[in-house]
């Protein structure tokens, strides 16, 4: 990483992530959760046993007092009756009570099992009632019936005073349990009410927490991010001095930093990049004016030669048919010497005003049947392949969008070398092939000659480059640089195949269509004054 970018430093809350940040509002968020998740269970607990204690203790506490009671009255009602009348009537409800005493009794002490004072209360109101029953209600009931009780009138006010006891000790006991079920329920009440503020306050720091929680990340992650995007997208946009400013946690503010490092970095590369294409359009420019000035004056120079070397040709075969033998013997050679290099100039020049014209002047383009080409191309050289004994075959060719005098100056040129660079020995085989390959087509010529070493694999398309002697083989080494020159017009490339023994195999490619040709009023002006010449 360059030291262009700045990283936070420090060990303050500004040097911390958000990672760390989230981890810091989790923890604290779950304290207090926990916290007040602990009182709310403790207030619920809390009142649960108050409820209980209330329902299950205090109140049936109280009605089994005031049962208890009201049994110990029937057995007073009962025993008072059967005291002064005598009657039977009177002892069934007195021993009802005593059996509805028993049951209230037991009922009480299960109740208040482990409060120690009110079972204290029970046991006063037990020992009163049992000194009662054993002074004046067992003797009375003891009684024989039909007439009225002498012991209930000779101790009628010792047992008046000994059932009043009953009766305080009763009330007591009453009035302590009312008053522990108005203290129980009491506190049931506050409890509750604590109840409602602890789990109202829950509700409330939760919504607080969130609340933080949802501004910590809008401050802190949203908004930095929200940010960084809007400048990422000024970038994108084009802007690209806009800088970008770091904000939020460490880890986002080292994010926009190494983004702006970034930016800077592109910056300076496209800058770069616009002064390398500045000096490409610079030298592009130059290049075309060049090879503008180049192609006019092979063009200019090979046409405006002919009409000379014509004249040259001309008058010395004239030379050579009139005084032809009229010399001496070197005369004659040097005769010959001057028609053979007229005739190899006219030749060149030739060959060189086709060259000049591929890619210079455009022909329309159109449908070209490429067997029907190959045919005429065929039949035009069918005196060179018949004085060789060449043998040329070819599988079905394609129709291509192309111009269709380059085509058949390409299949002459290849067709003609595969027939001149042939073995002494051996007649001359030629075969043609064409296969799709993707979006091009791809054809090859092989033949049985002798061959194109591989280190010469490049050189054969440079423009007079010869790899024989011209007593060899014959030519002005322009041919397969025009194949090139043609190929590279239409779209493709062109090859000679490094793995192909036993002679030469040319491969090269065409475009179905092939690209379109700059317009007159887009050349350079020298290109548009050549494009005007005649040919």
């Amino acid at each position: 990483m360059s030291s262009d970018v700045r990283h936070p430093r420090g060990r303050g809350p500004s040097a911390w992530t958000t990672r760390r940040w989230l981890r810091l509002g989790v923890a604290l968020s779950l304290t207090v959760l926990a916290v007040l998740g602990t009182l709310g269970a403790w207030v619920l607990g809390r009142t649960t046993t108050l409820s209980e204690e209330l329902v299950d203790v205090r109140s049936p506490a109280l009605t089994t007092a005031i049962h208890l009671e009201s049994a110990v009255l029937n057995q007073e009602t009962g025993i008072r009756g059967y005291g002064l009348t005598g009657s039977k009537d009177f002892v069934t409800p007195y021993k009802r009570g005593l059996t509805e005493q028993k049951t209230y009794a037991a009922n009480l002490t299960e109740l208040l099992n482990g409060d120690r004072a009110r079972l204290d209360d029970l046991t006063a109101v037990q020992d009163a009632l049992e000194q009662w029953q054993e002074r004046f209600a067992r003797p009375i009931a003891a009684e024989p019936p039909g007439a009225p009780s002498p012991l209930a009138t000779e101790r009628a006010a010792e047992g008046k005073e000994s059932f009043d006891q009953v009766r305080e000790a009763m009330a007591g006991q009453q009035e302590r349990l009312r008053q522990d079920r108005v203290r129980a329920r009491d506190d049931l009440m506050a409890t509750m009410k604590v109840r409602n503020w602890v789990f109202g306050a829950i509700g409330i720091l939760i919504v607080i927490l969130t609340a933080i929680i949802f501004e910590g990340l809008r401050r802190g992650i949203t908004r930095p991010l929200e940010q960084l995007g809007a400048d990422a997208r000024t970038i994108a946009g084009g802007d690209f001095d806009h800088p970008i400013t770091p904000t939020g946690p460490a880890d986002l503010r080292r994010l926009s930093s190494e983004i702006d490092f970034m930016r800077r970095r592109l910056v300076r590369e496209l800058a770069f990049t616009e002064e390398a294409r500045l000096l490409l359009d610079a030298q592009t420019g130059d290049l075309q004016r060049s090879n503008a000035e180049l192609e006019q004056f092979a063009y200019v120079a090979s046409h405006d030669l002919q009409e000379p070397l014509r004249k040259v040709s001309s008058f010395t075969q004239l030379l050579q048919r009139r005084y032809g033998g009229q010399l001496d013997e070197r005369a004659d050679q040097y005769i010959e010497f001057a028609v053979d290099g007229a005739n190899r100039m006219q030749v060149l020049i030739n060959d060189l005003l086709d060259f000049s014209r591929v890619g210079r002047l455009h022909n329309a383009q159109q449908g070209v049947d490429l067997d029907k080409k190959l045919e005429e191309t065929l039949s035009a050289l069918s005196v060179g392949i018949e004085e060789a004994g060449a043998t040329i075959t070819h599988d079905p060719l394609p129709t291509l969008i192309a111009d269709s005098t380059q085509m058949g100056m390409l299949w002459q040129n290849l067709i003609g070398n595969a027939v001149k660079f042939r073995r002494p020995e051996e007649a001359p085989k030629v075969h043609v092939t064409a296969d799709r390959e993707g979006e091009l087509w791809r054809f090859s010529v092989t033949d049985n000659g002798i061959g194109i070493a591989p280190e010469y694999a490049e050189k054969v398309f440079v423009i007079f480059q010869r790899l024989h002697t011209k007593d060899a083989y014959s030519g002005s080494g322009i041919g397969l640089a025009m194949c090139k020159k043609i190929v590279e017009f239409h779209g493709g490339t062109i090859a000679v195949d490094p793995h192909h023994q036993d002679g030469a195999r040319i491969t090269f490619t065409l475009a179905p269509e092939p690209p379109e040709p700059p317009g007159p009023s887009t050349l350079p002006e020298a290109t548009r004054a050549e494009a005007e010449l005649p040919s």
